[in-house]
């Protein structure tokens, strides 16, 4: 009983795991998810502040 119960949930383990794999590379690699990837991406740039005018160093973040 034992040994069916283990081959049973190997085999579909594998095959339910491998379904979820090939969903999340689908999901990452559709073109149409490229925007809001690029724009999870850029965010932490997003929160920095912008070069000064006179090329000066800011200061502000040591």
């Amino acid at each position: 009983m034992y040994e069916a119960l283990a081959s049973f949930a190997q085999t579909w383990g594998l095959l339910f795991f491998f379904t979820v794999f090939i969903g999340v590379l689908v999901y990452a690699l559709w073109p149409k998810n490229r925007d809001k990837f690029d724009a999870a991406a850029r965010m932490p740039l997003n929160d920095d502040a912008p070069p000064s005018e006179d090329g000066k160093k800011d200061e502000t973040h040591v």
